[in-house]
């Protein structure tokens, strides 16, 4: 009987081709337009670190100068990112169970020419903690240890792309990369990772693939490393050398923290407070109230409105779309299928 019926419903569709392509066409362009929007909205308000995002925070501090705001259409706004001297100061924290900051530079990649020739890519520094905190997948090896940290050792860890690019897939830990004119240790090779949104480039590019390569945050002083990031400051006068750009108020680094609980949180809250208290008796924090704060992702998706609002009006206008396609083809049908009441009524008396 089932077989029946679709030879009925193709003879069918058969006899009027103009309005089948109009009845599929109308139903495939509502389909298309309304799961592109949504899935859209999807990527963007998804959680973009599943399982931790609510014990992972942003650290910002209120180290501007007192003439006039950070951001003078919203007063209220903190700095989105730190100086070098302040993430010096945040790395003394014991309350944090992991803490990063992190920053990108730009580099000259030079792998054997037998497989690829010099290529510049974005090269982030930051500390072993980052990998843990993001939940960066590993395929081969894994971050550097504490003590390349501190030291710091030339070590890198790389992404699968620049994996393939540079040694032709497989497993190269213990591998040399010559970045710059340097030779580097891979200690670690991620799988391929390309999350919706880039939870630690919030203020950058959100949507962008994460970066290729992955350095020690210690090499920023002995190697004299600048900033290809969003960079930002007030009061620096006449800066010439690398030490006194980072003994500047010049913004560029953002810090991370993982606090797994309310207490851990408040506890880190307080020695926040203590901080800028410090801070202020030595002459900066200038603004009378000054403060610090910490916010997770999602929270700063929500306060940035990463989700624009025209995402969220076309999701629904394209549901309302997919609605007045269905009910326009279950019309067309239903006034087809009435025509056609004698033909029908024939073969249900003879038992279709």
């Amino acid at each position: 009987m089932l077989t029946y019926h679709i030879k009925i419903a193709i003879a069918s569709l058969r006899r009027n081709p103009v309005l089948t392509a109009l009845l599929i066409g109308a139903i495939a362009l509502g389909i298309c337009v309304s799961t592109s929007f949504v899935t859209l909205r999807h990527l963007y308000a998804q959680d973009p670190l599943p399982g931790k995002s609510d014990a992972v925070f942003n650290v910002q501090l209120d180290s501007w100068g007192k003439d006039q705001p950070y951001d003078e259409d919203n007063p209220e706004k903190l700095p989105d990112q730190v100086t070098y001297r302040d993430a010096r100061g945040l790395l003394r924290s014991p309350v944090p169970v992991r803490q990063t900051p992190t920053f990108i530079t730009s580099y000259f990649v030079h792998p054997d020419p037998k497989m690829a020739r010099p290529f510049q890519a974005y090269v982030r520094l930051a500390m072993s903690d980052f990998f843990d905190i993001f939940n960066a997948p590993f395929a081969y090896g894994g971050p550097w240890t504490k003590a390349a940290d501190a030291k710091p050792e030339q070590v890198v860890v790389i992404d699968h792309d620049t994996n393939e690019k540079v040694f032709g897939g497989g497993n190269s830990v213990g591998k040399t990369l010559r970045i710059d004119v340097r030779d580097y240790k891979v200690v670690g090779v991620l799988k391929p990772w390309r999350p919706a949104i880039r939870p630690f480039e919030l203020n950058r590019d959100p949507t962008g693939r994460p970066e290729p390569i992955y350095i020690p945050f210690n090499f920023i002083e002995p190697l004299e490393i600048y900033t290809s990031g969003n960079t930002n400051g007030w009061g620096a006068g006449d800066i010439e050398t690398h030490q006194q750009w980072l003994n500047s108020e010049t913004i560029f680094i953002q810090y991370w923290v993982e606090l797994p609980d309310e207490q851990a949180q408040a506890t880190y809250k307080d020695w926040l407070a203590g901080y800028i208290r410090d801070q202020k008796r030595i002459g900066r924090f200038p603004r009378p109230d000054a403060r610090g704060s910490i916010t997770t992702i999602q929270g700063i998706i929500e306060r940035e409105k990463f989700v624009p609002g025209s995402v969220r009006t076309m999701s629904i206008v394209s549901l309302l779309f997919l609605a007045v396609s269905s009910v326009n083809l279950i019309g067309i049908l239903l006034g087809k299928f009435l025509a056609r009441i004698p033909e029908v009524s024939v073969r249900r008396a003879l038992g279709a």
